[in-house]
């Protein structure tokens, strides 16, 4: 490479470094816009990033230098904050105050890297009461930043639609009182795959909403595509707010065919994705090995398989933004 290509990529790089760094000053307060999310000048915008794994059992990776290199070195736009509810050694039923603490390190480290985040509260099952006084605090204390999106129910089992609608409607109606406008996402049965329930009977009354549907690759096959797409023809806005390359169990082998035919599909459609997880558990799904630092600053040889190919796969969709 000669000097002057030296000096083209390296301004190339420093424009690059600058938009990354204005993310949410550039893009500002999100909303929906049928069934896009649109930006503060109603443009269409799609999130790329990563999820920690639960706080209740990573709560080391924690803290605002682990966002600052998720930024700086994944090139993320957003983080995912998967509050820990009822498992692990910290879970929130049990440990309220450690696990909020968590939670706002992940929060406070968005902002300050200004780039979006998701407060997860990640639960299989309804926990109204711990859910309500929650999002009641949080909203209140972090609604003003445009940086904040809530994911009211990770990921409901085996809960009927009725269920987890009425459950979201009085978590919705908590943090509208607090916020009016930041994006709330709410699950749907069967581990959000089951859309379409939602499509034939949404929420209504409130701005804003979006619906999640996750994906791992592996497992669930272009079945899990046709109904999204049928959802959304409806007119109900998806986030993809979970999903990886290898089965649903978060364990065996990658499949990247599989993996890049979602990845097409999610730009094509223009939806937004994270992918799960920060976390160093001996399986597929976790992206670090036990030498990752708690607080960044991985090298090549700290980050697995999924690790690897996240960081690959979220430097170049999020490099590709205009």
């Amino acid at each position: 490479m000669n000097f002057k290509s030296k000096i083209i990529v390296l301004l190339l790089v420093l424009i690059s470094s600058v938009t990354s760094a204005q993310f949410v000053k550039k893009h500002g307060q999100l909303s929906v816009k049928g069934t896009q999310l649109v930006d503060k000048n109603q443009n269409p915008i799609v999130l790329r990033g990563v999820s920690l794994g639960w706080h209740s059992i990573w709560p080391r990776f924690y803290n605002q230098k682990t966002v600052a290199w998720l930024k700086k070195d994944f090139n993320c736009t957003i983080v995912r904050a998967a509050m820990g509810i009822e498992i692990g050694e910290h879970p929130y039923v049990k440990e309220p105050q450690f696990s909020e603490d968590k939670i706002e390190s992940v929060i406070k480290g968005a902002i300050k890297s200004d780039i979006y985040v998701i407060i997860d509260w990640h639960s299989h099952n309804i926990n109204l009461k711990e859910a309500t006084a929650y999002f009641d605090k949080i909203s209140k204390k972090y609604g003003k930043y445009p940086n904040v999106i809530y994911e009211v129910f990770n990921e409901p089992d085996y809960e009927t639609w009725p269920e987890v609608k009425a459950y979201s409607e009085a978590i919705i109606k908590v943090i509208r009182a607090n916020d009016p406008d930041n994006i709330i996402l709410v699950g749907s049965p069967k581990w959000d795959q089951d859309v379409h329930l939602p499509a034939a009977d949404p929420i209504k009354g409130y701005d804003n909403l979006m619906y999640t549907m996750h994906f791992y690759a592996a497992t669930h096959e272009k079945w899990l595509r046709d109904r999204t797409d049928e959802a959304m023809k409806s007119g109900l806005p998806i986030f993809v707010s979970e999903s990886a390359g290898m089965e649903a169990s978060g364990d065996g082998p990658m499949n990247y065919k599989a993996w890049q035919e979602y990845i097409d599909w999610m730009e094509a459609k223009k939806i937004s994705w994270i992918t799960w997880s920060i976390s160093d558990k001996d399986e597929t799904c976790s992206m670090l090995k036990k030498s990752a630092n708690s607080e960044g600053k991985w090298k090549d040889e700290d980050l697995k398989e999924s690790g690897l190919k996240t960081r690959e796969l979220v430097r170049k969709y999020n490099a590709e933004m205009k």
